[in-house]
């Protein structure tokens, strides 16, 4: 008698609650390593909360939604940062489940199960879990699109438009890489039979109308702001240097998908043949332009999203590789074929498992284990809450007002930018990305200069000492890091600028 274990089992009958039960697991495994180990948000998040705060139209760090979802996060989670973690999961949990649907309508239910699970190594690896921001955002936008999209060439759904509009607009004003995507879309269309006839009706219209009316603002602060066009074309002797970092990028994303290639090869009948019958999850044949969807979409986010990022110099593939990896499982299951043998199990989910849970190890690790072996900072580890707490209470006790706005070093200057007041930031050294407010009306209001103090007396750098003269500094404060090691104690020299009108 052949023994099926009980997860081929369940896949089988049950595979919604399968992708149910893997993708909240992985929500839950992130939210509890960011409540026991993160004293400071991840990144640049912080920033971001700064300028949410602020609901400006656009800034330089791209379209506004994902602020203005952060700051209403933040705040209904009584300014605390657990409010923008949940936001980020329920982001992560969002894309798997539309990915699953999408799967089931090319491959089938039970195959879908397969590729969300692949999906779900490659997001592990390749894209944050809790540093919410315009690309975490945009990735279940992104799969909500590629889901209504198909709906709307390969099975005919009209009534999908709306749907199809308002998430190319709310894409519009979470991610600058927004344009590309839509373009590739409307490429896929103009290539395909069934993709142009889904284009000769009214319908495209009306949608369009709704995605300028939801990107009006947006658009109307980049023409305001002459921020529309592309960064300079790179001069050619330096294409080859540009060719270079697009091949770092394209290895990157061969890394993130490690996993799934991994996966693939174990589970291969090429290693080892034996005549074992092994469980088999089955589907109906796959409509070839399903296929083309795919393979098209697996491929050319990644592919051009890498090419604009290399020849531009960009530190990341545009869009992110969370988006431009977005459609690989799926993709590695259509190549697959009608039957897929699931060869090794026990192996296969080791593996799996591993790789799942890796980015969260590695993220335990770099906490408790890194500052006994280097020197290095962990971001994560800066106590935020007890840096923003000290100085907003010791403003107030000097001024007997509350903390207005911070300046000086912008990692710093943002933690406390998250005190409970939730002060204005002031990036002096490049004022023109915070225009809420400059020096005049910081001299005006008040508030304090941070640094990193490089002595005990808590000299004020030069460059601070310049764009604020005549600041007396205060004793430096010292603060414990999350895991001492051999690191010293954090000391932050601060000085305070009174209000001109107390």
């Amino acid at each position: 008698m052949r023994f099926t274990s009980l997860i081929v089992e369940l896949i089988r009958a049950r595979p919604r609650l399968i992708v149910w039960l893997v993708v909240l697991l992985q929500a839950l495994m992130w939210l509890v390593v960011s409540m026991l180990l993160y004293r400071s948000p991840p990144g640049d998040l912080a920033a971001l909360l700064a300028f949410g705060r602020e609901y400006q139209v656009g800034t330089d760090m791209g379209p506004p939604l994902a602020f203005w979802l952060a700051d209403i996060a933040y705040r209904a989670a009584g300014n605390h940062m657990f409010g923008v973690y949940l936001l980020a999961q329920v982001c992560g949990v969002a894309t798997l489940w539309t990915v699953y649907l999408l799967s089931r309508a090319i491959v089938g239910g039970q195959q879908a199960v397969l590729a969300v699970l692949l999906t779900m190594t490659v997001t592990a690896f390749g894209a944050p879990s809790l540093e919410f921001g315009p690309s975490v955002l945009a990735r279940p936008l992104w799969a909500l699109l590629l889901l209504h999209s198909w709906q709307l060439i390969g099975q005919n759904r009209r009534n999908a438009w709306f749907a199809w509009s308002i998430e190319a607009g709310l894409l519009l004003l979470t991610t600058t890489a927004a344009p590309m995507l839509l373009l590739l879309l409307a490429g896929f269309a103009l290539a395909t039979e069934r993709g142009r006839r889904t284009l000769t009706s009214l319908d495209p219209l009306f949608a369009l109308v709704a995605i300028l009316v939801l990107a009006l603002p947006y658009l109307v602060w980049l023409m305001r702001a002459d921020a529309i066009g592309l960064p300079a074309w790179p001069a050619l002797d330096a294409l080859s240097l540009r060719a270079l970092h697009w091949g770092g990028l394209l290895g990157g994303l061969l890394l993130a998908l490690s996993a799934v290639i991994v996966l693939v090869v174990l589970n291969s009948g090429f290693l080892g043949r034996g005549q074992e019958e092994v469980p088999i999850i089955y589907r109906r044949p796959v409509d070839p332009l399903a296929r083309q969807f795919g393979y098209c979409f697996a491929i050319a986010p990644a592919l051009v999203g890498s090419l604009i990022a290399g020849l531009f110099d960009l530190d990341r593939v545009t869009g992110s590789a969370g988006i431009a990896l977005l459609m690989s499982g799926l993709a590695m299951i259509v190549a697959t074929g009608d039957l897929v043998h699931l060869r090794r199990q026990r192996l296969l989910r080791a593996v799996w498992a591993l790789a799942v849970i890796a980015p969260a190890a590695v993220a335990i690790g770099t906490t408790l284990f890194l500052p006994w072996t280097t020197a290095a900072e962990v971001a994560t580890s800066v106590p935020g809450r007890q840096i923003a707490r000290y100085f907003g209470e010791n403003f107030e006790r000097r001024t007997n007002q509350r903390l207005r706005a911070v300046a000086g070093d912008p990692q710093f200057a943002s933690l406390i930018a998250l005190d409970t007041g939730r002060p204005h930031l002031l990036l002096d050294a490049t004022p023109q990305r915070t225009p809420w407010l400059n020096a005049a009306k910081f001299a005006e209001t008040g508030g304090i200069v941070v640094w990193r103090a490089s002595d005990t007396a808590g000299t004020v750098p030069a460059d601070i000492a310049k764009r604020f003269p005549g600041l007396v500094p205060e004793v430096p404060r010292a603060f414990e890091w999350y895991v001492n090691g051999r690191q010293p104690l954090l000391r932050i020299g601060w000085a305070i600028v009174r209000p001109k009108n107390p």
